[in-house]
């Protein structure tokens, strides 16, 4: 009896990791969502960040397929669930995963686009949370990331960008960081609110007045004691003694 529970278990773990880890196609609705991507960018990939999403645009060359994923704060490596897939081909001519070529699978820890040709642009959207993005570099390129509006990097201690060697623009009120060269390796961009730099400036502001204002009281409370020792006539001078009368006579 054992044996037999034994091997049901077993039998529903093998199932279990092929339907985790073996391929599994994008339902066709998310694939084909509709999506508006600007096509002309100014970097071999471009990630556009929104609130709770962001578009990702890798200029293609010499390959039929792209592999991508998304790496979590463990760095953990996980498939990514597209929407509004696109691609666009060398002659300027969009079309979506309803063209037979263009499709994506989820296999394992990464999702497999295949493209309808060798050369061109492919788009995708994916859902996104909080003020950290993490993506590792898809193609050899450069690299350009647009926060959302009112966003910004820049101060230690509520920001960080890496790889280093990376510059910042700001246009309508949406920062740009970017890399003019990426081989591998993971990009991660964590930012603020600038309302966010406000609040921490005026906490920072509210601790400087409170430690100064403790100093002063402290301050104070010192010449209060001071003022109350010389009305009690403590405040007394000890390096002469009234009771000395001097040396004894011819030895002054």
């Amino acid at each position: 009896m054992n044996r037999r529970v034994l091997a049901g278990l077993a039998l529903v773990a093998v199932l279990l990791l092929a339907g985790c880890f073996g391929p599994s196609e994008i339902p066709e609705e998310d694939l084909t969502g509709e999506a508006s991507y600007d096509w002309e960018t100014n970097a071999t990939t471009t990630f556009n960040l929104s609130r709770s999403s962001y578009t990702t645009v890798v200029e293609i060359q010499n390959r039929t397929e792209l592999t991508v994923w998304q790496r979590d704060r463990l760095g953990t490596d996980n498939p990514v669930d597209l929407q509004a897939l696109q691609f666009r081909f060398e002659n300027g001519t969009v079309v979506n995963a309803t063209q037979a070529n263009l499709s994506a699978t989820r296999t394992g820890d990464n999702t497999v686009i295949d493209l309808p040709a060798e050369n061109g642009t492919v788009a995708y959207t994916a859902a996104r949370t909080g003020k950290r993005f993490s993506a590792p570099a898809f193609v050899e390129g450069s690299y350009e990331l647009l926060l959302p509006p009112s966003t910004r990097i820049g101060v230690p201690l509520l920001s960080q960008a890496s790889p280093g060697g990376y510059s910042t623009s700001v246009s309508e009120d949406r920062m740009t960081v970017r890399w003019d060269e990426v081989s591998d390796g993971t990009l991660t961009v964590r930012y603020y609110l600038q309302r966010d730099l406000l609040l921490f400036g005026g906490l920072a502001a509210i601790v400087l007045l409170a430690g100064g204002g403790g100093s002063v009281y402290y301050l104070w409370q010192l010449r209060t004691l001071e003022e109350r020792r010389k009305q009690m006539g403590d405040d007394i001078d000890y390096d002469e003694d009234p009771r000395d009368d001097g040396p004894p006579p011819g030895m002054g």
